[in-house]
């Protein structure tokens, strides 16, 4: 996917026309996730989204791994490996001091900086292999909706500000599959943000619901307050990055979206660099995108639970039960 349609936020024309295919789409994905799946040798916790990018799956992911460390686990992350040109079904153990984001995908070497991450296409190796090196439990970025291996828990991250879009799925729609087949399949929810439209997801979900939010680095932020910026980003929701600096005090003298998942060409940061010391600005990405080869100065941002000891005693209960 390049970038997401405008329509997908909202009811009209396009989407009415498409509803058909989405209809069709819509139903075999809700198939899928209902569908039996093996169970890996090792306690296993499912990230995904609802729709087809920018939920915040990997910061949640990121964010579990690191509270499962907390509490004494040794977790080992699962990703396929976006963009990656490693291919076979042979997992692959990333290594960040060799392995770049061409070989593995930007998403793998920002796991691997947490706990040990194995790029595979077949999960159930992938799962075999983290047994082998010693993890205790397993942790699959972007799992929920493929049902290679049965969860023991299935969360579910709510962008709160974009919801479930139109509510619509694929293509009239950002939603992988039926929003009502997606809850029904999960065992939380995680909103992370503020704003009606996540509101909208959660209410009525019987279930478990946590709270979250992604905190930008202080130091960085400190750094960055009233500091004149030109602002680029290749993800899937870019106006949240260019929210992010203006609500730290940074002046974005100007924005520019990508792709998702772009990989740079030099002359692109070098015709940004140019641009940004002809406004007397500093250039800035996200951390994603510096992983993509965008070498330049960047802006972290980490998920933060509301309450951090709620969501330890369920990923504690997680592997207490295996």
């Amino acid at each position: 996917m390049k970038r997401a349609p405008a329509f997908w936020r909202r009811d009209g024309l396009a989407p009415r026309l498409l509803a058909p295919i989405a209809t069709f789409y819509g139903a075999i994905a809700a198939r899928r996730l209902i569908q039996s799946a093996p169970r890996a040798p090792l306690p296993t916790i499912v990230v995904g989204g609802p729709t087809i990018g920018g939920d915040g799956k990997t910061p949640l992911a990121i964010a579990v791994a690191t509270r499962l460390v907390a509490i004494g686990a040794r977790p080992a992350l699962i990703t396929r490996g976006y963009g990656r040109s490693l291919h076979g079904r042979a997992p692959v153990l990333v290594d960040p001091a060799s392995h770049d984001a061409r070989l593995v995908g930007d998403e793998a070497l920002l796991l691997a900086r947490v706990a040990p991450t194995i790029v595979c296409a077949d999960r159930t190796a992938g799962a075999r292999f983290a047994a082998d090196i010693g993890a205790t439990v397993l942790v699959l970025d972007d799992g929920f909706h493929s049902r290679a291996l049965a969860p023991d828990l299935a969360l579910l991250a709510i962008d709160a500000d974009y919801g479930a879009g139109n509510g619509s799925c694929l293509p009239a729609g950002p939603l992988r599959a039926p929003l009502d087949a997606q809850l029904a399949t999960a065992d939380a929810l995680v909103t992370i943000g503020d704003g009606v439209a996540g509101a909208a997801v959660v209410h009525g979900f019987e279930k478990s619901v946590f709270r979250a939010r992604l905190a930008p680095d202080p130091v960085v932020a400190i750094g960055l307050a009233g500091a004149r910026v030109v602002a680029f980003a290749g993800i899937a929701r870019p106006e949240k990055f260019f929210r992010t600096l203006r609500e730290i005090g940074a002046e974005a003298v100007a924005t520019q979206a990508f792709p998702d998942h772009h990989v740079f060409a030099p002359y692109e940061i070098e015709r940004l660099y140019t641009f940004a010391q002809s406004h007397q600005a500093r250039l800035i990405t996200t951390e994603k995108d510096a992983a993509r080869g965008a070498n330049v100065e960047c802006l972290p941002v980490k998920l933060e639970f509301d309450e951090p000891d709620i969501i330890d005693a369920l990923l504690a209960g997680v592997m207490r039960a295996r």
